[in-house]
């Protein structure tokens, strides 16, 4: 049986690129540490459905691209976007922070700044640029969110919590808040809580596949493989959700053994 401690650490490792990233929460690729957030290219392609080589070509276009005119807000953003799906994230902060010196009003990028500063683990200055891109008296519920997202890594859960839900006022039933509020309960290890948020979120019109990748993992690390595999399967190839799984089953095997040799090295009493 997985402890909440332990749920606690694996759910980290697992979900942080899906925060930091999207701020919307997306798994995909969770071995792989692939990071997702929108959607690049002509056919409006899900960054967490394509696949390494598809990243890797897209990062060559774009990076083209940006190279001819760095201060073009689509390419740069759909750029950074690409290098956090590669695991670039120092280069994506560096396209941000340039960009970020040219829009230095403009909401969406101050609001992706922020991502990509998180992405990187310099949470702190992450919450800052996304306060400053907020406007107290026309709140956007996107900012809301991925504030929240950032206080639930630095600990923040309960403050997080009631922006989640202030996020959700704004924007009633929105998906991609219902996920991310799901994943704070990941981090905390209430995967039972986790769930229910998580099929709330799937449940909504407008639910993509960085949601139900995240339902996938709640149901996974609870050890209902091939639910996960199956929840999994609806957007990613059949190999890829199997990778997931396969993951994750190593990681709780991993798990069960030292569980094992811990019990084998207590000393017993006569």
């Amino acid at each position: 049986m997985l402890t909440n401690r332990w749920v606690n650490a694996t759910g980290k490792r697992l979900v942080t690129a899906a925060f930091v990233t999207a701020l919307a929460a997306g798994v995909a690729g969770c071995g792989t540490g692939k990071m997702t957030t929108g959607s690049i290219g002509r056919g409006g392609k899900a960054v967490d459905t394509m696949s390494t080589g598809a990243i890797s070509g897209s990062v060559d276009q774009l990076g083209r691209k940006y190279i001819s005119d760095p201060n073009n807000k689509p390419v740069a953003m759909q750029y950074a976007t690409l290098l956090q799906a590669k695991g670039q994230a120092d280069q994506s902060l560096a396209v941000m922070r340039k960009l970020a010196i040219g829009y230095p009003k403009d909401r969406d990028v101050l609001a992706a700044y922020g991502k990509a500063l998180a992405a990187s683990g310099e949470l702190q200055p992450a919450l800052d640029a996304v306060r400053r891109a907020q406007t107290p008296e026309y709140p956007d519920w996107k900012l809301v969110s991925a504030e929240a997202a950032i206080l639930d890594q630095l600990g923040k859960t309960q403050d997080a919590r009631g922006l989640y839900r202030k996020a959700l006022d704004l924007k009633p039933n929105e998906p991609s808040v219902l996920s991310n509020l799901g994943m704070s309960y990941v981090l905390e290890g209430d995967l039972k809580s986790a769930e229910t948020y998580l099929r709330s979120a799937v449940s909504q019109p407008g639910a993509d596949s960085r949601v139900r990748q995240n339902l996938a993992l709640a149901v996974g690390l609870q050890g209902r493989f091939d639910e996960a595999q199956k929840i999994a399967s609806q957007e990613l190839s059949p190999e890829q959700a199997q990778a997931n799984v396969a993951y994750l089953r190593a990681m709780l095997a991993q798990q069960n053994a030292w569980n094992q040799i811990k019990a084998e090295d207590k000393p017993t009493t006569n």
